[in-house]
């Protein structure tokens, strides 16, 4: 079967019990249309980039799936249709990566970026400010 990774934002005037329930619901709807659930992360309550239905921030899960498609299909057909779930994202998937997912992990285990090199450095290219 394919797999699936699946975010969603709830709103935020719900309670994290309310809102650990819908993931839950939603794997309770994938499973009884055949998918199994590998994994789910409750992420808590973020601040959005912009507002959705006049709501600031929101209650973001993470999903990965093992499910046919029609499961998916239900499953999502579901979530844009309840009144709590404001967004959905659903992404196919060659693999499922091992571990927490990025946002589950430290910051001082993400530091594997390195210095990107664009802190206050403009790269030699400082001009006299002239009055």
């Amino acid at each position: 079967m394919p797999l699936y990774e699946h975010v969603f934002i709830s709103r935020q005037d719900l309670s994290n019990t309310q809102a650990e329930g819908l993931v839950e619901h939603f794997t309770s709807v994938l499973t009884d249309n055949g998918g199994t659930l590998v994994e789910s992360e409750y992420w808590g309550v973020k601040t959005m980039a912009y507002k959705i239905n006049k709501n600031r921030k929101g209650h973001y899960a993470y999903l990965r799936t093992d499910a046919p498609a029609t499961a998916v299909q239900e499953m999502e057909r579901l979530m844009r249709l309840h009144d709590d779930v404001m967004r959905v994202l659903t992404i196919k998937v060659d693999a499922h990566e091992e571990g927490p997912s990025v946002q589950m992990q430290k910051r001082d285990e993400r530091s594997d970026r390195g210095d990107r090199g664009d802190r206050g450095d403009r790269g030699g290219e400082r001009r006299e400010r002239r009055p």
